[in-house]
């Protein structure tokens, strides 16, 4: 069962650490010694924290628990994609993607249970808001992945949207890159978005991370039948800020485009991208529209994919076509929702 009353070690800070271990009557460095068995150690229980002494190990173990819990679901694709369900430490279930290539391994990672954007071409958004996770669920995705010492790269693509959950995604990405953790450079660490008003100019603030921008038309009142949060934060008034800011160091822009037959994919659009998008240092990641039941948009066709790719290019906007991975389990583009979502007892190690 949940273990009540103990609060998860896994997602707290250095300074908060050290701020623990102060609180419970051992010195400051006891904190350290848990950066490092929990985030560069990656220790499965807190008995395996061996430079701690035995008497301060049963202290800590009265009230925190490590925070790790282990997939409940695993399923792997005919391409060697594997979807996994994790717990959250409220009992609630959410999806995430391990993508493996020869060079590298990414992790697509959730920030919420379900989603309040309610993109109409998305199965998390039709699922509804049930939650945000804690940087501690987040985390938990990544250090208890099987696959985790295979890791090069972490998006922020999978259920939720990120900049609605922000605080819990900066600690979580913080802490990815602090030198007592995995000490990662933020560009290894991709965050989507659709765009919302109140966390968009924080995040460009507070984090060097990679930002994607699902994008998936240039025109105002068309995104909006497709993406609900355009009547919030349009285009209109994203796309200028975007373009005062210097894109031409570390931090990478790029805008996610799922390319849907006759709605998205005419020259009409193509002109339109470029005079958007052709003035600022970015890459447009073409993406196939993966069917999810009761819909009516289609995907189009690989000719138009092709076609629209190098027209993008060739009037000065970098653009590829992404490789789809996992549809066959769903675990595609906008593919994921949480099938079990009825709460349930969760061991924590």
């Amino acid at each position: 069962m949940l273990e009540e009353n103990k609060t998860p070690l896994l997602g707290m800070t250095l300074d908060e650490l050290k701020k623990a271990a102060q609180q419970m009557g051992m010195p400051a460095y006891i904190g350290s010694q848990l950066a490092d068995w929990i985030y560069r150690h990656k220790v499965d229980s807190i008995e395996e924290m061996t430079n701690i002494s035995k008497k301060n190990l049963a202290k800590l173990k009265e009230r925190f628990t490590l925070g790790r819990m282990v997939h409940t679901e695993a399923r792997q694709s005919v391409d060697g994609t594997v979807k996994y369900l994790f717990p959250t430490l409220d009992g609630q279930r959410v999806e995430s993607v391990f993508i493996p290539e020869s060079d590298r391994g990414t992790l697509c990672v959730s920030s919420q249970v379900g989603c309040r954007m309610g993109c109409r071409f998305c199965m998390t958004g039709r699922q509804g808001f049930q939650g945000n996770l804690t940087a501690t669920d987040i985390l938990n995705q990544i250090y208890s992945l099987p696959e985790r010492e295979r890791l090069t790269n972490v998006v922020f693509m999978g259920q939720g949207e990120p900049l609605d959950n922000l605080d819990a995604v900066l600690k979580a990405t913080q802490l990815l890159m602090a030198d007592y953790g995995l000490a990662w450079s933020p560009k290894r660490i991709t965050v989507s978005t659709v765009g919302t008003r109140k966390n968009l100019l924080r995040f460009l603030k507070e984090s060097d991370c990679h930002l994607a921008i699902s994008l998936h038309n240039p025109f105002p009142d068309q995104r909006l039948a497709m993406i609900p949060a355009e009547k919030s934060f349009s285009l209109t008034e994203f796309i200028p800020l975007l373009k005062q800011r210097d894109w031409s160091h570390q931090r990478r822009l790029s805008f996610e485009y799922i390319v849907f037959e006759g709605m998205n994919d005419t020259e009409t659009h193509a002109k339109e991208l470029v005079r958007l998008l052709a003035p600022i240092e970015c890459r447009v990641n073409l993406i196939r529209f993966h069917h999810i039941p009761d819909t009516p948009y289609q995907d189009t066709s690989k000719r138009k994919m092709i076609w629209l790719r190098d027209y993008l290019t060739r009037h000065g906007v970098t653009t590829t076509i992404r490789a789809s991975r996992g549809e066959d389990i769903y675990a595609a583009c906008g593919m994921l929702t949480t099938a079990k979502t009825k709460k349930q007892n969760t061991v924590l190690v």
